[in-house]
């Protein structure tokens, strides 16, 4: 099956379950009077989804920082006949979920997680020290304002996008967790199963029922340790070719933080963060959006650098994947 021979109730489920997961016993005899099919049909359309890589995995998206984790974006300038080889090695830290090659002196961008007890300059340093690597720059969050990729699978890329998303202040401050806290993560963060009571299996590894599950499902989403219980999709075999890094550079009389949340309320845009900047690299704002077709995502680019009145941008498009997967926290 290709994106092009979904119907429009598969694509109406991947909005909803990437949106709004159902936390109850069943969920996908939650989404029976929505689309007027059986649990079964539910099921299958969700299992054959997944089967064919448009669904990555369905399972608790948690905030790294809040776990106490410390992370980055990287930016490394490689030698063109050593990037593969570079991003092979990249792609071995556990901690290294996305890795991408952009149009960009700076060719290769990787995000770093790692654990509290982790140094993340000793692994870099030997990053760096790769054969190849001309050199880098670490690029952490200074302020976040939106992180949320949220694919419209049923809209068609908009002609004139508008910012009314709503935007909250995303706290960061890391929270203290138990060892009791830690199993639950480690079980919540796994892919569950396509079947008719996904969350029987991980309620029983718990030794708890369903019911406190759920529970410490909401309260870890209101402290914000987890973002949302979700379906997480594969951007291109979704149809999302163009995937594009829009950084900015905002003046310093300009008021940052005012842009950056008026960046994060366009609906297209999924990450927005602050980051440093240094002599060779001056854009201090980023915003992720993905899109169908390069043309489409310009258009986004422009329309936000006209309501926000900033003309000095660049979009660096995805050219190759290297890695995208979930960080495995606890493990």
């Amino acid at each position: 099956m290709l994106i092009h021979e979904l119907d429009n109730i598969d694509k109406q489920i991947l909005n909803d379950i990437q949106w709004t997961f159902p936390l109850v016993d069943r969920p996908f005899l939650e989404l029976v009077n929505k689309y007027h099919i059986t649990e079964e049909e539910i099921i299958q359309r969700i299992q054959k989804l997944k089967d064919i890589g448009i669904i990555r995995q369905i399972s608790a998206i948690f905030d790294t920082r809040k776990l106490g984790y410390k992370s980055a974006l990287v930016a490394f300038a490689v030698d063109k006949n050593k990037i593969d080889d570079v991003a092979n090695e990249i792609n071995k830290h556990p901690g290294v979920s996305h890795n991408y090659e952009r149009n960009h002196e700076y060719n290769i961008w990787f995000t770093l997680a790692v654990p509290p007890d982790g140094d993340m300059k000793a692994d870099l340093d030997k990053m760096a020290a790769l054969d190849g690597v001309l050199k880098y720059r670490v690029l952490p969050t200074l302020k976040m304002y939106k992180i949320g990729v949220k694919l419209d699978m049923v809209n068609n890329d908009p002609e004139k996008p508008t910012p009314n998303d709503k935007v909250k202040n995303l706290e960061t401050k890391s929270e203290k967790l138990t060892e009791r806290d830690r199993e639950y993560i480690r079980q919540l963060q796994k892919d569950i199963e396509i079947t008719k009571e996904p969350f029987k299996s991980i309620s029983e590894n718990l030794g708890i029922t369903s019911s406190e599950l759920f529970g410490k499902i909401n309260e870890y989403e209101g402290i914000g340790i987890m973002r949302r219980f979700a379906a997480i999709l594969r951007h291109r075999q979704a149809g999302f070719t163009a995937n594009g890094m829009i950084v900015w550079k905002i003046p310093e009389e300009e008021n940052i933080d005012e842009k950056g949340m008026k960046i994060a309320s366009f609906p297209q845009v999924s990450h927005c963060y602050r980051r440093p900047v240094y002599p060779d690299w001056e854009f201090n704002l980023f915003s992720m959006i993905h899109s169908r077709t390069i043309e489409a995502a310009e258009k986004i680019a422009k329309e936000i650098s006209t309501v926000i009145g900033i003309k000095n941008y660049r979009i660096l498009f995805s050219s190759r994947e290297f890695k995208k997967e979930r960080v495995k926290y606890f493990e």
